[in-house]
């Protein structure tokens, strides 16, 4: 019970993020903003471990990182043209595409998660107007989806038997080493606002989000996971009407709905016709 409790408690930070980086980085450039974001969130967790990490945990912990920075890359750069209802929407079909990404691994996709792929492309067709409607904000945080599937099958793959802290530290330090290779050369002082937000989303958001994430996935399938985190694209759209005035028409509505639908009922199938093996804790 602690597991759900303490990942819906992320997602809905999660959630509410979009519209707090959309704000902060209208204001301030992107790379700059994940720069000093992620050398936050890795302060954080180096104050947390009090130790180097290890070679196993460095060699993992890189590459999942690099998945993780390419996600963050292309999402926070797609929020900035899209709006934060359509970017949390279309993030949280990292859901539907994390079995199909673990198809490469040798996992089978089953009959639901076709369904839902083909289900939550209609949805996505009808929230961004059709074909011709999706702008280039929608497709980067598409591809951020993909990269996000990635980096839970990843996680599911490899954390287990690996402490939690230091493998989200060695995580948050590849984020920030690659964004601060981009980033340094237009760093300037953000203003109150935009410190507000690099707080929340370094500390809350990055530090302690992917710690909980990674040591309650070391404990539970990578599936159930993905059930737990669904939750995340409705607290975006919760937060990008409540708090951005965001409204959507009917057709932006149903597509919204038809999303929803697929990631959830994707998740629900899972659970009802899929067999789950929990990871033991470590």
């Amino acid at each position: 019970m602690i597991y759900v409790l303490l990942l819906l408690l992320v997602t809905a930070v999660w959630g509410w993020t979009f519209v707090l980086v959309k704000d902060a980085i209208t204001q301030y450039p992107t790379l700059p903003f994940l720069e000093i974001r992620f050398l936050l969130a890795l302060v954080v967790l180096v104050v947390l471990v009090h130790r180097l990490p290890t070679r196993r945990e460095l060699r993992i912990g890189a590459v999942i990182g690099v998945a993780l920075a390419g996600g963050y890359l292309t999402q926070t750069a797609g929020l900035a043209i899209t709006s934060p209802g359509n970017a949390g929407l279309i993030t949280g079909l990292f859901v539907v595409l994390t079995p199909v990404i673990n198809r490469l691994f040798g996992a089978p996709i089953h009959w639901w998660t076709w369904s839902a792929v083909v289900i939550s492309f209609a949805g996505l067709l009808l929230l961004t107007g059709g074909s011709f409607g999706m702008n280039v904000g929608d497709v980067l945080v598409l591809v951020c989806a993909v990269l996000f599937a990635l980096h839970i099958v990843l996680l599911g793959r490899w954390s287990p038997g690996t402490p939690s802290a230091p493998l989200a530290m060695v995580q948050m330090g590849m984020c920030a080493l690659l964004f601060s290779a981009g980033g340094t050369w237009s760093l300037r002082p953000p203003n109150g606002s935009v410190w507000f937000a690099i707080a929340v989303t370094g500390v809350f958001a990055s530090a302690f989000g992917y710690f909980i994430q990674t040591w309650v996935q070391a404990r539970i399938s990578a599936n159930r996971t993905a059930l737990i985190l669904v939750t995340e694209p409705a607290w975006a759209l919760v937060a990008a009407v409540v708090l951005a005035g965001q409204r959507l028409g009917v057709l932006q509505a149903a597509g919204a709905a038809l999303l929803l639908a697929a990631i959830v009922g994707h998740e629900l199938a899972s659970l009802k016709f899929e067999p789950h093996v929990e990871a033991s804790p470590p």
